[in-house]
């Protein structure tokens, strides 16, 4: 009987998040407007997002972030936040684990949802790789930011891998922009997220998202020699925490 119930039961939770969605955007979209109106409160609306949105779809689908921090972020510090790309939740584990207010750097596909994308245009820095010109202007725009005390994040993988990828490419962008600032690399590790809910459709469940932050890794003295060794510095540590967290027998998720 359970086996005849379990894909009417995911198709169901999975709306669920959907309806999160709304059900938190269009509320909150007077404030988004407000917010997203001017650089000087992008701080108040990263407290926002951060604070109700992560918070009431992570946790209203079930989903209970665990964070291990092996370095503490400095408040009103600058940082290229990095981590592996799995999952549509990666953006709300990010707001969580970053008490930082950062401006995530992603493709402009994402500008199409309804809704989500308007204020997606207006939050974030948009790019189109195959664009020279957009390449360029995300510099630009990432300088601006860091130049207001923010970090900026980048999934280096460059966008979500195919299911039976366990770690993709890294792309050089977050560690040129990284080398060219001179500001720290903070690389994450997110464990559960392709499990708890991957692009595959019927698939996921509730439970425990682990995150682990580690070390930083220093790009004072750097310059654009030195990219392609921390870029494979950055990939293996998240690698193989990767595979050691996928190794954890006396895990239950």
């Amino acid at each position: 009987m359970m086996k005849f119930l379990k894909y009417p039961l995911i198709i169901l939770w999975r709306m669920w998040f959907y309806i999160l969605m709304l059900c938190t955007i269009i509320p909150l979209s007077p404030l988004f407007l407000v917010l997203t109106s001017s650089d000087r409160y992008y701080r108040h609306f990263f407290w926002l997002v951060r604070n109700v949105w992560a918070n009431v779809i992570l946790y209203g689908m079930g989903f209970f972030p665990v964070i291990e921090r092996a370095q503490e972020m400095e408040y009103g510090k600058s940082y290229v936040l990095i981590a592996n790309h799995t999952s549509m939740t990666d953006i709300m584990l990010m707001l969580r684990a970053s008490e930082n207010p950062f401006v995530f750097v992603g493709k402009k596909e994402l500008a199409k949802i309804p809704i989500f994308g308007f204020f997606y245009k207006r939050a974030c820095i948009m790019v189109d790789r195959n664009n020279v010109k957009s390449r360029t202007e995300v510099y630009d725009r990432a300088k601006k930011r860091l130049a207001q005390g923010l970090s900026i994040c980048i999934f280096p993988e460059g966008g979500v891998p195919e299911e039976d990828i366990f770690l993709d490419a890294f792309k050089d962008g977050a560690f040129r922009l990284a080398i060219t600032y001179q500001i720290p690399v903070v690389p994450m590790t997110f464990a559960d997220n392709k499990k708890r809910f991957s692009y595959t459709f019927l698939s996921g469940s509730p439970g425990i998202m682990r995150v682990k932050i580690h070390r930083f890794l220093d790009t004072e003295g750097l310059t654009a020699d030195d990219r392609a060794g921390l870029k494979a510095k950055a990939k293996q540590v998240i690698g193989d925490q990767l595979r050691r967290f996928n190794e954890d027998k006396g895990y239950v998720g």
